[in-house]
């Protein structure tokens, strides 16, 4: 991947820790009620709850843009193949969308293209509610529906709004039953040689050390498998990140350390902290059980993502380097 300016990964950051401010803009497809999430209006059109409302929906949408790589990836999981989505180009060709994404279009990343949009004439627009500022226009352009991924909000949930929006429950309970066997092929294969140990989870950004906490997405995985987390990261935090200083560095400690670097200056970082004394008293380093993983695929959010992470558990973990 092609080196990216701080000023660019905080753009992104930003998008990706959903932070954008609130807008209560509606549009002529919004109507501002309390329903069920879906309320069938006739045969061509279903109504949907979602943050800014409730937006008719078509039955069957074949033009469709989504938001966000968690919304793409949930897509593509149903089977569903949208013409554009954003954050395209964030990803290189060792994520887990390698050659699932290579027709789509690019529609940028902070701020979405709203002309390429345009030239795409979609039937619906899917993300979740970082894009809240720019829904009175997106709202313009196609049905337009946004998830409200609050911290209390889960990848499950956001998985179970995209099948509603698409009508696509059957490809979803395949999707699952596919996800929950290879689950129990790989706590058979681990069987009892992890009970005791602890799994740390490590991310880079520029000058900061973070892990994913308790029922984020990479978390809810290792629970299902019955793998423990380290004590200082098994905690609910907002949007489920925990940051670490530099002293507390003890804290990104386990039996087995994963670290995901996204950015070439990410990786630099990664290497200039291994040369401080505090990283090599690790006890995960010292036993040499730390693992590179990928940063986008172990924090995506969706089930294609999620069969990544059990190739990478069965790479590291059964069929041990």
């Amino acid at each position: 991947m092609k080196k990216l300016t701080i000023r660019y990964w905080i753009r992104c950051l930003v998008l990706m820790l959903v932070t954008f401010g609130l807008i209560t803009a509606c549009s002529s497809y919004t109507v501002q009620n309390t329903v069920s999430p879906i309320e069938v209006v006739n045969k061509d059109c279903r109504m949907v709850k979602h943050t800014m409302g409730k937006t008719c929906v078509p039955i069957n949408p074949q033009r469709i843009v989504t938001f966000s790589l968690p919304t793409l990836g949930n897509a593509l999981t149903l089977g569903v193949k949208p013409l554009g989505s954003t954050f395209i180009d964030m990803l290189d060709e060792h994520t887990y969308l390698k050659g699932k994404v290579d027709s789509i279009q690019s529609l940028g990343i902070s701020s979405p293209n709203l002309e390429k949009i345009l030239l795409i004439k979609p039937d619906i627009i899917i993300g979740w509610h970082a894009e809240k500022q720019f829904y009175p226009l997106l709202s313009k352009i196609a049905p337009t529906v946004l998830f409200d991924f609050q911290p209390d909000k889960t990848w499950r949930e956001l998985f179970k709004f995209v099948t509603q929006v698409l009508g696509k429950q059957e490809a979803a309970q395949q999707a699952w039953e596919h996800y929950h066997q290879r689950v129990e092929k790989l706590k058979a294969a681990l069987g009892d040689r992890y009970k005791n140990q602890e799994i740390s989870l490590v991310f880079l950004a520029p000058g900061v050390i973070f892990s994913e906490g308790k029922n984020s997405f990479p978390d809810s995985i290792l629970q299902d498998v019955g793998l423990q987390r380290p004590q200082a990261q098994n905690a609910i935090a907002p949007y489920t990140q925990i940051y670490f200083s530099l002293e507390e560095l003890e804290k990104a400690d386990g039996d087995i350390m994963f670290v995901g670097t996204l950015t070439d200056d990410d990786q630099e970082y990664l290497e200039k902290l291994k040369q401080k004394p505090l990283w090599k008293k690790l006890r995960a380093v010292q036993q040499n059980h730390v693992y590179p993983i990928n940063y986008l695929t172990w924090r995506a959010g969706n089930l294609l993502a999620a069969d990544a992470v059990i190739d990478d558990l069965f790479k590291y973990l059964v069929n041990i380097p």
